[in-house]
C-alpha cells in the first residue's frame, strides 16, 4: 500500500512538472522545430554565418520575436524596435545586462572579464568607468588630436598610392590607418609601419580564428575540447604571439610612467603623454584585495580596445564612401558644405569644423542606419526570467537584437533602402533621432541600454573627421570594372563582399 501511494505521488509530481514545462514552453517565443540535443543546428547548413537569412525568413513566419535552440542553449532574437526598447532601456534593462560567456573563457582562460563580456556588476563597472572617464572623455579625446592629424596624413597618402595604377582597396587603407590610431591611443607610442603591421596581423589572426574556428566549443565543450584539440593548440599559439608583441609595449609604458613620476621622462614626438595602458596600470580591483591587473588581463583589455575601435570604424567608412561614390549629388552637396565651412586654404577639415556641418552628420547617420557595421548587437543574457512582448525569456537564455532590421524597417522609415541623408535634417523622418535609444529606438548601431557601446562619441568623431577630409581631398568616382555593389559579407563586422575600389580625382593641387 505504501509503495502504491509513493508511485501515485511520483506520478502526480511528474505530471505537474510536465504541465509546468508545457506552460513555460507555450510562453516561449515561437521558432522552428528543434531536434533533441542538436536543437536547430541542422537549419544552419554551413555555419552560424547562415543565421541572418534564416532569421529573416523566421520573422516573416512567426513575428518579431523568434527562438532558436543551439544545442541545449536557448537563443532569442528580437527585430521590433519597441520591444528592444522595453527590454534594453525599460524595466528589463538590468535583467538583460549580462553577457553569455564566450567559449574562449574557460578553455583558454581569456576574454571572460573584459568590458565587452564581463557580467553586469562591480568588475564591469570599474573597467567601463575607467575607459570612459580616463580615455574616451572629451578632455582626453582632445589630447589625441595630433594623433588624428597624423593618421589623416597617413590615410591620404595610402589612398594616393592606391590610385597610381589600378584602383586600390579602400578598405585596406581604412583598416590600417584606423589601427595606427588605436595602437597609438592604446600604447602611447607612434610606431612605424612594420611594427603596426605585425600587431595588426597578430590581432586579426586571433580575432578571425576565435570567431570562425572556436564556435564548435559552444556546444558540449567537455566533449569537443578533446575532439578539436588542434584548434585549441592553434588558438594558444596565436595568444602567445599577442603576448610577445604587447608585453614589451606595456612594459615600456610602465617605465615611461616611472620616469614621469621622477621627472626624468624623455621628450619625443612619437611618445604621447597619455595612453589607455596608463589607466590599466593604475587600476586595482577592490573585490580582490585591491590587487593590480595582471599582465595577461592588460593584454586582453588592450586587444579588446584595438578590436572594438578598428573594424567597426573602418567598416563604417567603407560603406559611407561607397554610398558617396554611387550618389554623386550627395557627395557634391557635402563637398559644398565643407568648402563653405573651411574655405580652400585650410590644411585640413578640423575637428572643431565638423561640429558645424549638419549635412556631414546626416551623411554619417544615414550610413550607419542603412549599413550598421554590426547587424546584431553583442548578445545579452537574461539574469532572470523576463517578459518581452508577452513571451517568456527564461533565465540564462541568450537574447540578441536585429540592428540592421530596425534601421531598414519600412514601417518606420520612408524609402528605407535609399541613401537619403536629408532624412536626418529638419523635417525629415529621422530628424532628432536619439542614437542612445534612451527616448526610443529607431536605429541602434551602437546598441542601447546598460551595455551601449562606450565609444559612441569618439566613433562619430572619427567618422565625421575622416569622411570630411577624404571628400575635401578627392572626388570619389566609380572606376570602370570596379562598379560599387552593395552585397554584404559577414566577417567580424558586415563588410562589402566586393571591396570598394574607387577612382580618386584630386580636388586640390
Amino acid at each position: 500500500m505504501e509503495t502504491s501511494w509513493l508511485l501515485l505521488a511520483g506520478a502526480l509530481l511528474l505530471s505537474l512538472l510536465v504541465l509546468r514545462r508545457h506552460a513555460r514552453n507555450r510562453r516561449l517565443p515561437p521558432g522552428p522545430p528543434a531536434v533533441p540535443l542538436f536543437g536547430n543546428l541542422l537549419w544552419l547548413h554551413h555555419s552560424a554565418a547562415d543565421v541572418e537569412p534564416l532569421l529573416l525568413r523566421l520573422f516573416e513566419r512567426y513575428g518579431p520575436v523568434v527562438t532558436l535552440r543551439m544545442g541545449s542553449r536557448l537563443a532569442v532574437f528580437v527585430a521590433d524596435r519597441r520591444l528592444a526598447h522595453a527590454a534594453l532601456v525599460g524595466a528589463g534593462a538590468v535583467t538583460i545586462a549580462n553577457r553569455p560567456k564566450p567559449a574562449t573563457s574557460a578553455l583558454l582562460g581569456v576574454g571572460g572579464n573584459i568590458i565587452t563580456n564581463a557580467d553586469y556588476g562591480p568588475h564591469w563597472r570599474l573597467l567601463r568607468r575607467n575607459l570612459v572617464a580616463e580615455t574616451l572623455h572629451p578632455s582626453r579625446v582632445r589630447l589625441f588630436a595630433p594623433a588624428r592629424a597624423w593618421v589623416r596624413g597617413v590615410l591620404l597618402d595610402k589612398l594616393r598610392a592606391g590610385g597610381g595604377g589600378a584602383p586600390g582597396d579602400a578598405m585596406e587603407a581604412f583598416r590600417y590607418t584606423m589601427f595606427c590610431l588605436l595602437v597609438l591611443m592604446c600604447f602611447g607610442k607612434r610606431l612605424g609601419e612594420p611594427a603596426v603591421r605585425a600587431i595588426e596581423d597578430a590581432e586579426r589572426a586571433w580575432l578571425l580564428y576565435i570567431s570562425q574556428q572556436m564556435s564548435v566549443f559552444f556546444f558540449f565543450p567537455s566533449i569537443t575540447k578533446h575532439i578539436f584539440r588542434g584548434r585549441l593548440q592553434a588558438a594558444r599559439a596565436l595568444r602567445r604571439r599577442q603576448m610577445e608583441l604587447f608585453v614589451p609595449l606595456i612594459n615600456a609604458r610602465r617605465e615611461y610612467k616611472r620616469q614621469v613620476k621622477e621627472g626624468q621622462a624623455p621628450t619625443s614626438e612619437t611618445t604621447f603623454q597619455h595612453s589607455y595602458v596608463d589607466t590599466l596600470l593604475d587600476i586595482t580591483l577592490p573585490e580582490e584585495g585591491h590587487r593590480p591587473l595582471t599582465g595577461d588581463e592588460i593584454v586582453t583589455l588592450c586587444s579588446e580596445f584595438l578590436t572594438a575601435g578598428t573594424d567597426t570604424t573602418s567598416t563604417g567608412l567603407q560603406w559611407i564612401m561607397a554610398e558617396l561614390v554611387k550618389n554623386p549629388a550627395v557627395q557634391e552637396r557635402l563637398h559644398a558644405e565643407i568648402r563653405a565651412t573651411c574655405g580652400d586654404d585650410a590644411e585640413e577639415v578640423s575637428e572643431e569644423a565638423v561640429h558645424h556641418m549638419p549635412y556631414l552628420k546626416a551623411v554619417i547617420l544615414e550610413g550607419l542606419r542603412k549599413h550598421p557595421p554590426g547587424h546584431f548587437v553583442l548578445p545579452h543574457k537574461a539574469a532572470d526570467d523576463m517578459d518581452v512582448g508577452g513571451y517568456l525569456i527564461p533565465k540564462g537564455a541568450t537574447v540578441n537584437f536585429m540592428v540592421a532590421e530596425m534601421g531598414r524597417d519600412g514601417r518606420e522609415w520612408e524609402r528605407p533602402m535609399e541613401f537619403a541623408p536629408e532624412r536626418f535634417l529638419e523635417g525629415g523622418d529621422g530628424a532628432g533621432v536619439d542614437m542612445t535609444g534612451t527616448k526610443g529606438i529607431r536605429m541602434m548601431p551602437f546598441g542601447a541600454g546598460r551595455r551601449i557601446c562606450a565609444g559612441l562619441s569618439i566613433a562619430m568623431l572619427h567618422l565625421e573627421y575622416f569622411v570630411a577630409n577624404m571628400v575635401r581631398e578627392f572626388e570619389w568616382r566609380e572606376a570602370p570594372g570596379h562598379e560599387v555593389e552593395f552585397e554584404e559579407k559577414r566577417e567580424f563586422t558586415t563588410v562589402m563582399k566586393k571591396p570598394l575600389r574607387p577612382r580618386l580625382v584630386p580636388r586640390r593641387s
